[in-house]
């Protein structure tokens, strides 16, 4: 199995200031990974701090292959340009939309579900929310940032109301931008939604030694979580 380099456009218009109603436009990097078996392709965008390469990412896109889960990774264009500060969430949201497009254009034969770790997974439920995401069946978030390290709220969580896809939520339970009890709030109100709680893991879903976990054993949970979500799906 050969992952596929893939560069496709971002584009936009600017909505405030005195440059309002130019237009901008910016070229970011994607790679495709499809098992000869595939049975969906999951568009998956990386956190604020680390990019399509990161070794989270690779992992988990190689774990997905063995289960039949092929994935398009992508870069936001801050990554891409080696900017450390994340683009503002209208080229973000644009992006997930952008990525979307092509990851159909690269496996049309394929149904698409999209999401991603932590920011990008937040990133990908705002565009659904603004209805940018046609042809996708399903979001899976991998560590939901539901509000900042320790500092509990849910306002992050307000326009996953509207999203019409069926959501899964894989989630840590030491992770400190979930808090459990809110998390679980705010999914009971949802139309269609699933949270997995990963036993023991942070946000980067690490786990301590102490608790007779590997991180390994997590990946691999990860892994097959997301595999059975699909076929349950109906995916």
């Amino acid at each position: 199995m050969k992952a596929q380099d893939i560069r496709f456009a971002v584009t936009g218009r600017r909505s405030a200031g005195k440059l309002k109603g130019e237009g901008w436009k910016h070229s970011v990097s994607g790679i495709l990974l499809r098992p000869a078996e595939a049975r969906c392709l999951y568009v998956l965008s990386h956190g604020a701090g680390a990019g399509m390469g990161h070794p989270f990412m690779q992992d988990i896109s190689q774990r997905l292959a063995d289960h039949g889960v092929a994935t398009f990774r992508y870069q936001f264009p801050y990554m891409e340009q080696g900017r450390k500060r994340p683009d503002h969430h209208g080229v973000l949201t644009s992006t997930v939309s952008s990525a979307v497009v092509a990851a159909f254009g690269l496996a049309p034969d394929l149904p698409i579900v999209a999401g991603g770790k932590s920011m990008g997974g937040r990133m990908t439920s705002r565009a659904a929310a603004l209805r940018e995401l046609p042809n996708v069946k399903g979001l899976i978030f991998l560590g939901f940032p539901l509000h900042p390290a320790d500092k509990r709220g849910t306002e992050r969580a307000i326009h996953l109301n509207e999203v019409r896809p069926p959501m899964l939520f894989v989630q840590g339970t030491r992770d400190r931008l979930a808090d459990p009890d809110l998390l679980v709030g705010v999914t009971k109100e949802l139309r269609n939604s699933t949270v997995h709680w990963i036993d023991g893991a942070d946000h980067s879903f690490k786990v301590l030694k102490r608790s007779g976990r590997t991180n390994d054993g997590v990946m691999g949970e990860i892994s097959e979580t997301v595999a059975a979500w699909v076929m349950k799906t109906g995916l």
